[in-house]
């Protein structure tokens, strides 16, 4: 295969890994507005830079002309925006960013501009996805459910969390109202809710909570009669946010202190920020089980994976940067060729696909063991 230009836009944890790992194949330039950032990345691999403020949206567009794949890791409150200008400028994109609008409103314009995009490609949602298209697939889904959380591996006191992701795109999942499906009917529940005590292998006591991840499989399943997703934390964590949320701290309203117009969210984003900042010695784990049923019985797939201390590279950038990575090869040499908005589901359902996508994530060390168990038979 000939090589590929690539472009990635963000050098934070995740997008330096993703260029990281495609540069070892193709020609990449990673593109951030922080020139110490590059120049760090650059320094230690082969990969051109590009400073770059994605937000001048001309100059994106100008900026993607030259390559042949687009990887968007930037943060959430950018990420629909410059998905946009992307297709716009006619170059195919897999991207990772979480934003809260809806990508398949861009799916008319991506097959109008001829182009393959690749959304929320990342571990959750994203290699989540790719399993239940895969299953869904081979038989028609009846539940989905997916456990998912990106932890310090030593939780310390107050918050037992890091920001391993963008921390803005964090509080977003504890405000963000929660779409999921029960019983058939697609219902509404405020975030951090359901909270609920999970025992995780290799991790121990763990609390689960309701998070607006399921995302686009709301709409490409709607057959499925049960989708949630929930997200990890150490026990504690979830209470603690709602305290946060219910104090007005995760409001984005301007309220006056001492004559003066503030946001609580700044403030609060201000103070948590830094104290969610991995250290240079911290280490993450990511832990992951989507649960599917349906005639082949119960399948559950479990993802633990740790922090790379050989390469210093976070777990969570290696399970979103990695899975992200799998299907932008899969794009780059012509086997994943669909027009218009690809949620991850549909790479999934191809059973080619998937199997590249988990043997590439295996090359990588990142293992997820599998299990089945067969339905009963029905007794007259």
């Amino acid at each position: 295969m000939s090589e590929k230009k690539v472009l990635v836009l963000g050098a934070g944890l995740i997008g330096k890994a993703i260029a990281i790992d495609l540069c070892r194949r193709h020609a990449v330039t990673s593109a951030d507005r922080s020139p110490e950032a590059l120049k760090e990345l650059a320094h230690q691999h082969p990969i051109a830079t590009l400073v770059l403020d994605i937000t001048d949206h001309r100059a994106l567009a100008k900026a993607v002309l030259p390559f042949d794949l687009v990887i968007g890791a930037v943060p959430g409150a950018l990420g629909f925006a410059t998905l946009r200008t992307v297709i716009e400028a006619g170059r195919d994109v897999v991207d990772i960013s979480f934003f809260p609008e809806d990508a398949l409103a861009l799916d008319a314009l991506a097959r109008e501009k001829n182009v393959t995009a690749v959304v929320d490609c990342g571990v959750a949602p994203g290699l989540c996805n790719i399993i239940a298209g895969h299953h869904h697939r081979k038989s028609p889904l009846t539940s989905y459910e997916c456990l998912v959380g990106g932890l310090p591996r030593e939780p310390e006191w107050p918050f037992g969390y890091k920001a391993v992701f963008s921390p803005a795109d964090v509080i977003e999942e504890y405000t963000r109202p929660v779409h999921m499906r029960e019983d058939g009917k697609n219902v509404v529940r405020e975030a951090l809710s359901g909270i609920e005590a999970i025992d995780m292998d290799g991790v121990g006591r763990l609390e689960a909570f309701n998070t607006d991840g399921l995302r686009t499989l709301l709409t490409t399943m709607p057959e499925v009669p049960r989708m949630v997703e929930r997200t990890l934390r150490y026990p504690g964590h979830a209470e603690l946010m709602k305290v946060f949320r219910a104090t007005g701290l995760f409001s984005s309203e301007l309220i006056e202190v001492d004559g003066t117009q503030v946001s609580p969210l700044s403030v609060t984003s201000a103070l948590l920020f830094p104290q969610w900042k991995m250290k240079p010695n911290d280490e993450d784990l990511t832990v992951m089980r989507v649960t599917v049923e349906n005639e082949e019985g119960t399948t559950t797939h479990d993802l633990l994976d740790h922090f790379d201390r050989e390469s210093g590279t976070s777990s969570m950038a290696r399970t979103t940067g990695y899975t992200c990575t799998a299907v932008a090869e899969l794009v780059l040499q012509g086997k994943y060729t669909r027009k218009g908005i690809s949620p991850p589901e549909m790479v999934g359902a191809e059973a080619d696909h998937y199997r590249e996508v988990m043997d590439y994530l295996k090359e990588r060390k990142v293992n997820l063991t599998q299990r089945t168990v067969e339905p009963q038979p029905r007794t007259a």
